[in-house]
């Protein structure tokens, strides 16, 4: 995916556990861990800025785009 998910370096940088965060922004953990690790497919600007609030960073802190090749080998 060309979608770099930093969430857990800022939380690393802040201090503050995965709980803690949920907690704040008022979402489960288990749908943080989603957003974590990068397996989500979407996320809502309302999500988005709660993280950014209770994080003191801008989405770019949060989210990076790394450009893709195109795998050569494949036939079009």
């Amino acid at each position: 995916m060309a979608i770099i998910v930093n969430l857990d370096v800022v939380m690393a940088k802040r201090k503050i556990s995965s709980n803690e965060l949920a907690e704040m922004i008022d979402i489960t953990p288990a749908n943080l861990s989603v957003l974590k690790t990068g397996k989500a497919k979407a996320i809502r600007f309302t999500t988005l800025e709660a993280i950014c609030k209770a994080l003191d960073c801008q989405p770019g802190d949060i989210l990076a785009y790394e450009f893709e090749e195109k795998d050569s080998t494949k036939i079009l």
